[in-house]
């Protein structure tokens, strides 16, 4: 079979982008679960580069649209259960001793953190698989807190599906110009990273002025 992205007269691709499109036309609907799978153990890979190159790569006849969706989203689950079970099996007790070991970090920090989740896990869960670099580690509380499996695999489901649907969908329409859809999730990309920074930011330095207080 010939490329894909030569069926589709565009450039050739290279680096991560290259690697999934190959991936994708040796192994077909399985190269796509195990390329955004990835994104879930190894959060620098981002989905939304990936997810909008499966449409296209639908788009080109090497799997249907649905195939993508279903391949797509059973990557995106599969990953997530590893990161659960990391979680589950790490446990609550050694987790709060190693981040009670992290500078300027107290173990109440980690109690607050346990309440919240407790209280909005379930939201955190669907909605965390819609956000970058968030989506790679939201599973680790789940586990931890023993969210019952059912749940947490149904909300990972839906979540991945919704997410990952609007990107597939995206590159399937837009065919060689998918990666329109890549520049504009790379802004939304800057704009989560800023908003995480913005908040260490913020925490480090209430908690400096706290000790700071202390010692006075």
């Amino acid at each position: 079979m010939n490329s894909l992205v030569a069926q589709a007269d565009t450039t050739e691709l290279g680096g991560l982008a290259g690697w999934t499109v190959d991936l994708m036309d040796a192994l077909g609907g399985p190269g796509a679960a195990v390329a955004v799978g990835l994104d879930n153990l190894f959060p620098p890979i981002p989905s939304e580069l990936i997810l909008p190159l499966a449409g296209f790569t639908a788009a080109q006849g090497r799997f249907s649209l649905l195939e993508a969706l279903l391949w797509t989203t059973a990557g995106s689950v599969i990953g997530a259960v590893i990161v659960y079970l990391v979680g589950y099996f790490f446990g609550r007790e050694r987790t709060r001793k190693l981040i009670t070991m992290l500078p300027l970090v107290k173990g109440s920090d980690f109690d607050h953190a346990e309440r919240w989740f407790a209280k909005h896990g379930t939201k955190a869960v669907f909605f965390g698989r819609m956000v970058p670099l968030v989506r790679s580690f939201i599973s680790v509380p789940a586990g931890i807190e023993r969210m019952p499996f059912w749940l947490f695999l149904s909300l990972t489901t839906l979540g991945s599906l919704l997410w990952n649907s609007i990107f597939v969908v995206a590159g399937y329409f837009l065919g060689a110009n998918w990666h329109v859809v890549d520049e504009y999730a790379g802004i939304f990309q800057y704009v989560v990273i800023g908003a995480i920074v913005i908040a260490l930011a913020v925490f480090v330095t209430k908690r400096i002025r706290e000790r700071r207080k202390a010692d006075v």
